[in-house]
């Protein structure tokens, strides 16, 4: 999955895709680069960002997913209303830092049988990172995520339209991020795909001392690190890379 921030101001990439024929001419590198999926957002969801109306968000993206309707678009959204007009335009996914819990929300994708990704995050984007505490984050992230798997699937949406993260960087320190990574095949055990989304995160900045920028590294690691413990779906801004070493590593497991 291939990140397309359509903001100005996420944390990795904010700004340089701002403008629509940057972000569509963006979006078909990474695909040319090997993404399956094309991961499309208007409101970062950065730790402290400021939200958006749905009308700016919708004037962000929906000019964006017209123009790839031959590509398989995911759109990272936590608004029923931009959920539907995504949908609408052609959006073969939706990502939702919210995992649906928002009125309307399991009802604006149901009829859509499009993908759905329920992610965990405690709190809300500007306020998530304010001593985030957990007695077991494994244990709670999990029992969350299933919570909402059984919720979506009683709302009438098929269990095998669903994906599940677990949120890294969601109102979570960089000691839950390592933990959630070292123990990620517990949460492989919900039996829906698994997307992880680490790539240029501040827990690399943290263990690396490198900017956003110069993170390459530290997130191919990480990638790495999550597919060989249960991962499905990688969420990355460096595609080619990120295909370049596992081609390595399965070339290695395959012989």
């Amino acid at each position: 999955m291939g990140v397309v921030n359509i903001t100005p101001d996420s944390f990795s990439d904010g700004g340089r895709y701002y403008e629509r024929d940057a972000a569509i001419a963006h979006a078909r590198r990474l695909a040319e680069e090997g993404a399956h999926i094309i991961d499309i957002g208007g409101e970062s969801t950065r730790h402290g960002s400021a939200p958006v109306t749905p009308d700016e968000e919708l004037a962000r993206i929906l000019p964006v997913i017209q123009a790839l309707g031959d590509l398989c678009v995911s759109v990272d959204t936590r608004r029923p209303a931009v959920m539907q007009a995504a949908l609408d335009a052609g959006a073969s996914m939706i990502n939702d830092v919210q995992a649906l819990q928002a009125p309307d929300a399991l009802a604006a994708v149901r009829a859509a049988q499009c993908a759905v990704c329920l992610m965990h995050m405690k709190g809300e984007p500007a306020t998530m990172q304010r001593e985030p505490h957990y007695d077991d984050v494994v244990r709670e992230v999990k029992a969350f995520l299933q919570t909402r798997v059984a919720a979506a699937e009683a709302a009438g949406i098929a269990r095998e339209r669903i994906v599940v993260d677990p949120g890294f960087g969601f109102g979570k320190t960089a000691a839950h991020n390592l933990t959630l990574l070292g123990r990620l095949a517990e949460l492989a055990e919900l039996g829906v795909p698994l997307l992880v989304g680490l790539s240029r995160k501040s827990t690399i900045g943290r263990l690396t001392g490198r900017p956003a920028e110069e993170r390459l590294a530290g997130s191919l690691a990480v990638a790495l690190i999550a597919v060989q413990r249960g991962a499905t779906i990688l969420r990355v801004h460096d595609v080619k890379e990120t295909r370049d070493t596992l081609a390595v590593w399965q070339a290695l497991i395959g012989t």
